[in-house]
């Protein structure tokens, strides 16, 4: 019985890395028809379609009246992204640059609504006013990044012509939103079935394994970027995805009237949080740059973040 609950876990991972797939290769395709800024469009468009698993995930988690793993999966998931597929990229695709993309102000702003729900999470309990708020603030991110692309602009009004649209991607795209929706109620299912086999939280197992198997479209295309040498709409992509995670917090804490954490002691995990953004923002502070050393400095501290999680 554990090994087919095992083996469902696991295909239940691998199926929604190939729908989340499906659904990144066509937002792709609709970027480059309509003409629009690959990191802008990576930001906004990209961050929520590649956010789907974690949508996905949440909805269950609020369904089954399991918060804890929208908690862990959601806050997990920005540590695997500035810990873990931003250094990947900076080490295999030889550092990575912000330069002319995000002014220093809408990257300290990006990166402070990016913490919020953390800073929110140390009292252990997130209100419904707290949940409109990270609503509230992901909305006054994107009208900046707006602001300074123009995505939005008379000059953009393809965007909004169904026929710049081909209706096999669109299809595809639903295909995989639907893949991706399956396989995450199956997942919620087994993660409270492991969590009580062998006597785990929810949140460290969300924390830890769905924050990776989620996070699987965001590595995937950190290896198509490195290849392509587009690394910029990775790079939009992670700032989006790690943004749509502030969205999606509050909008499950409105769904599930307020939430309450269910571990102890979550200031160690807010600081390992803190501290990868903060080195993030420092590198691209002081050069514009995350190099290869630096990507292998934030590997090396999601190394410990892990030993010191696993091992209190």
């Amino acid at each position: 019985m554990l090994f087919v609950n095992t083996l469902l876990y696991v295909l239940a991972f691998f199926f929604i890395w190939f729908g989340a797939g499906l659904i990144v290769s066509s937002a792709s395709k609709f970027s480059s028809k309509l003409r629009l800024s690959p990191f802008a469009f990576s930001f906004i468009f990209l961050g929520i379609l590649t956010s789907t698993p974690e949508f996905s995930v949440g909805l269950q988690a609020v369904a089954s009246n399991r918060p804890e793993i929208f908690v862990g999966n959601l806050l997990g998931g920005i540590v695997v992204l500035f810990l873990v597929i931003i250094p990947l990229l900076a080490v295999f695709g030889n550092g990575i640059s912000l330069k002319n993309e995000l002014d220093n102000k809408t990257l300290l702003i990006t990166l402070g609504i990016i913490l919020t729900p953390s800073l929110f999470i140390l009292d252990k309990k997130v209100t419904t006013l707290e949940g409109a708020m990270l609503v509230f603030l992901y909305l006054v991110l994107l009208f900046f990044v707006e602001r300074k692309n123009g995505i939005f602009d008379r000059s953009n009004e393809q965007l909004f012509n169904i026929k710049a649209y081909s209706y096999k991607d669109i299809l595809k795209m639903l295909l995989g939103i639907g893949i991706v929706f399956v396989s995450s109620s199956l997942i919620v299912d087994k993660t409270t079935y492991f969590a009580g086999i062998f006597n785990i939280s929810a949140f460290y197992i969300s924390l830890f394994v769905i924050a990776l198997g989620t996070n699987l479209p965001e590595l995937s295309l950190a290896v198509r970027s490195v290849i392509s040498r587009k690394r910029e709409i990775a790079m939009g992509d992670y700032m989006g995805s790690a943004a749509a995670n502030t969205l999606l917090f509050g909008i499950f804490t409105l769904l599930h009237g307020g939430e309450v954490l269910t571990v102890s002691n979550f200031a160690v995990t807010f600081l390992f949080i803190t501290a990868a953004l903060s080195l993030f923002y420092l590198f691209f502070h002081t050069k514009n740059y995350i190099s290869r050393g630096n990507g292998l400095a934030l590997l090396g501290i999601y190394v410990i973040f892990v030993i010191v999680e696993l091992t209190r």
